[in-house]
């Protein structure tokens, strides 16, 4: 299993507990930001699973979840539904996102 499924797992965490706070005011945002950070940790450990084109695949859909995790709370935030991801979270994002983009070409 990769080094970042730690992080995408308290990414996924913290994520989901924001997206019920983002639910409060906008439930389809507070859906989409749960389900995709979800999406996140479930590609990557299916990724681990297989290899070839089949692995950059999936680390493909884990970074474009990720990705739209990462929009998902800048929309919340920019539109007054939340603060967004304190520091920590938001640089163990980055690095999940920086590590797929490398799997992933």
């Amino acid at each position: 299993m990769l080094r970042i499924y730690t992080d995408a797992l308290e990414v996924t965490r913290v994520a989901v507990a924001l997206s019920r706070v983002i639910a409060r005011s906008n439930a389809t945002l507070g859906d989409q930001l749960s389900r995709a950070a979800i999406s996140v940790p479930l590609n990557i450990a299916e990724g681990s699973g297989v290899v070839g084109k089949n692995q950059r695949v999936r680390y493909g859909t884990a970074l474009g979840s990720a990705r739209e995790v990462r929009s998902c709370v800048e929309v919340a935030a920019v539109c007054g539904f939340s603060d967004g991801f304190d520091a920590t979270t938001a640089d163990r994002l980055d690095k999940v996102i920086a590590t797929l983009v490398k799997l992933s070409r």
